[in-house]
């Protein structure tokens, strides 16, 4: 009787073992969609059907994730035949409005096990892929194609990881920049009013990060999904430029203004390397915005 408990015991622990592998252990992946697609085609892998969207010259494809994580950008040409063919083409990417990276695909097959679902497309190159690592925060990659030929179809996945914990703390920008009280869940917390008349400017020493909580603010005649966009810039120079969007906040308030409502929180994280520099962040679409800046704990001896 007592080995049969013990077998029991240990048969229990097993599965409460699997299902928290299974739960917590593998990472997730999700597939994303280009904000500013206007249709798909579906190509046929192994005979499971997959969305993927064109990608332009002109026109980039634009992704949004919140970070971190891994991001694999899978191309695949488009080909008139599949007999003694190959292809070579370009892709081009931008991570939050820096510098365009260019990526070169040369002698690339026809897929043996995969189709266009719809036939009078020719037939797809084998998937090659992009790999891109993004930072905690809001994250926007643009896409390009490198010519109108050959046809160019990239289908975008995002496999979350998971990031080291960090103590944060508080720091006020360099000029007194209009203070505004947020509560939620009763805990009140202080942010900067801040807008394209009156920039923010952070002055810190690196290496270190900064973590910039922006809150667009609404007011009785905004409705709807707000997008705006953040142009940081580095010592004067553009840094980076973050495309966000934001609902109204449901659980944050002013302490005191009852007639603006607060949007949540877009995160943006800003690396900064070794030296003292200056940064300034600038919305650039009519909005004022509320921002909370932090960095870690342990960098604190930086600033003395």
């Amino acid at each position: 009787m007592v080995y049969k408990k013990i077998n029991i015991a240990i048969f229990l622990t097993l599965i409460l073992f699997v299902i928290s592998v299974l739960c917590f252990g593998a990472p997730k992946t999700k597939v994303l969609i280009p904000k500013n697609t206007k249709s798909s085609i579906s190509i046929k892998i192994s005979g499971k059907g997959l969305k993927y969207y064109s990608a332009s010259v002109d026109e980039a494809s634009i992704l949004t994730v919140r970070g971190p994580g891994k991001l694999k950008i899978i191309t695949r040409g488009q080909l008139n035949s599949t007999i003694n063919k190959s292809l070579n083409y370009v892709v081009y990417y931008r991570i939050n409005g820096g510098q365009k990276i260019k990526v070169d695909f040369n002698e690339v097959k026809p897929d043996n096990n995969a189709y266009f679902q719809d036939a009078s497309l020719g037939y797809p190159s084998v998937g090659e892929n992009i790999n891109v690592e993004l930072s905690r925060g809001e994250n926007t990659v643009e896409v390009w194609s490198g010519s109108a030929n050959p046809k160019i179809y990239i289908r975008n996945l995002f496999t979350e990881t998971k990031e080291k914990k960090v103590d944060w703390i508080k720091l006020s920008p360099m000029y007194p920049n209009e203070p505004v009280s947020l509560v939620t869940n009763e805990d009140v917390v202080s942010y900067f009013r801040y807008s394209s008349l009156k920039s923010l400017k952070i002055k810190v020493t690196g290496p270190t990060i900064l973590r910039v909580l922006n809150r667009v603010e609404f007011d009785y005649k905004m409705k709807g999904k707000i997008n705006y966009r953040i142009e940081v810039k580095e010592d004067k120079k553009v840094k980076n430029t973050y495309m966000l969007s934001a609902d109204r906040s449901d659980v944050t308030r002013y302490k005191k203004d009852g007639k603006k409502t607060p949007g949540k929180a877009n995160e943006i994280v800003i690396n900064v390397p070794s030296g003292t520099h200056t940064y300034q962040l600038l919305p650039l679409d009519n909005c004022t915005v509320l921002a909370r800046i932090l960095f870690p704990k342990k960098d604190i001896t930086l600033e003395e």
